[in-house]
């Protein structure tokens, strides 16, 4: 039993048993040149990226620490100084002492 033939088989085959083109002599060249140049915009469009992430983290935090509500009350969880960078949040808390007795 032989297998059936597919016709775009045969149009493959027949493609493929004509002679092959002549490859221009620069071709390669022109790829790897054309290849340096994607990676390296690539590269520079990346890099381009990091700085405006870095830079949006930055500013984000400048924003917070400027605009931080002032609330010296108390009410928040805050330090009570009105910041939330005070020096009571620098110091160790302090643990009740047990009974003596």
């Amino acid at each position: 039993m032989s297998p059936a033939r597919n016709r775009r088989d045969d149009e493959v085959r027949r493609l493929l048993d004509t002679p092959h083109p002549i490859v221009p002599a620069g071709l390669v060249a022109q790829a790897v040149a054309r290849g340096r140049r994607t990676v390296r915009r690539r590269r520079v469009l990346l890099r381009a990226l990091w700085v405006l992430l870095a830079a949006a983290v930055a500013a984000g935090i400048v924003l917070a620490v400027m605009f931080w509500p002032d609330d010296p009350g108390g009410s928040g969880g805050g330090t009570g100084d009105g910041t939330w960078w005070g020096q009571a949040a620098l110091l160790p808390a302090r643990l009740p002492r047990p009974p003596s007795g």
